[in-house]
């Protein structure tokens, strides 16, 4: 079975979150006598397609689900609702606690990380273990660095511009632009192999649908979700983390992010650098499956 016919043959709808019906995949090894489960969450503009080369490996060997956050894939993107870190944490939470049932490896790409981390510091004994691909977030000596009148002059005038909907829409419709995704997709991907077509839909797709837009400005907006820093969610966490950094990702500065993780993060903590970009799970999935369920095994 490729990946594509997987994630197809096993996604439903049958788990509702604040009554809007998600867009899940679960997958089950022929022997599923783990204790534990594998939970995918999928990074800003993503879906449960991006996991298309790990979950058939992982879940060879373990129960391994993927969700579509609201707001993003094929789950619904209703406007009545305020798109925020907590809104993502929540729904993790819920999923675990409702579905799965059972203690769980969290594992999170880009702002899915900042989602998978926030839950994981929260499920207790259901957190079985957080694992970080690129997370989104901030620490919170990050907020008191103290800046310049320029930078804050510069902040300010892009902060005002950001706030106005017709440029908002314009940035939107130049993003959802099939070429644009490519060329950012191929921007953020140290190896191309993997930026195909498929790839290209399955972002430009829920671009496409009603609500999109409303979710696309709650995140950019300057005064958008922020979160819990990081700093705070990781003296919270209880659980093994593993951190599995893209050392060449254009949307972070690793360096100085692994400099601030090693002072906050937990000691029970796990860290591998690898030749990647943001999104390392679908650029070099045989690595990162490798080094998950060899971390797996040790736990």
């Amino acid at each position: 079975m490729n990946q594509t016919n997987l994630v197809e043959n096993n996604a439903n709808y049958s788990w509702n979150f604040l009554n809007y019906p998600i867009h899940t995949i679960s997958a089950n090894p022929d022997d599923n006598s783990e204790k534990i489960a594998i939970l995918l969450i999928h990074g800003f503009g993503a879906s449960t397609d991006h996991w298309r080369f790990n979950i058939p490996v992982l879940s060879s060997k373990y129960e391994v689900h993927a969700i579509d956050l609201l707001g993003f894939g094929k789950s619904p993107k209703p406007s009545d609702v305020d798109y925020s870190g907590s809104l993502w944490k929540n729904q993790v939470i819920a999923y675990v606690k409702e579905v799965i049932q059972k203690p769980t490896i969290i594992v999170g790409n880009s702002l899915g990380g900042y989602a998978a981390l926030a839950a994981g510091a929260e499920l207790n004994e259901l957190s079985a273990g957080v694992v970080l691909l690129n997370a989104a977030g901030y620490f919170s000596e990050e907020k008191l660095v103290k800046k310049n009148i320029l930078q804050t002059s510069i902040e300010t005038v892009a902060g005002i511009f950001l706030k106005n909907i017709v440029l908002q829409r314009l940035i939107f419709e130049n993003m959802r632009n099939p070429r644009n995704i490519k060329k950012t997709l191929n921007q953020v991907y140290v190896n191309k192999q993997n930026v195909d077509d498929s790839l290209v839909e399955s972002i430009r797709n829920p671009s496409l649908d009603t609500g999109a837009f409303n979710v696309f400005r709650s995140v950019f907006n300057p005064s958008g979700p922020q979160g819990e820093p990081l700093d705070l969610l990781f003296n919270k966490l209880k659980s093994p983390l593993l951190l599995l950094w893209g050392s060449k990702d254009p949307w972070m500065n690793t360096p100085k992010k692994r400099n601030l993780y090693k002072k906050y993060a937990p000691e029970n903590t796990t860290e591998v650098l690898l030749d990647a970009g943001h999104c390392p799970h679908d650029e070099i999935p045989d690595q990162v499956n490798n080094h998950i369920l060899d971390w797996l095994k040790l736990l």
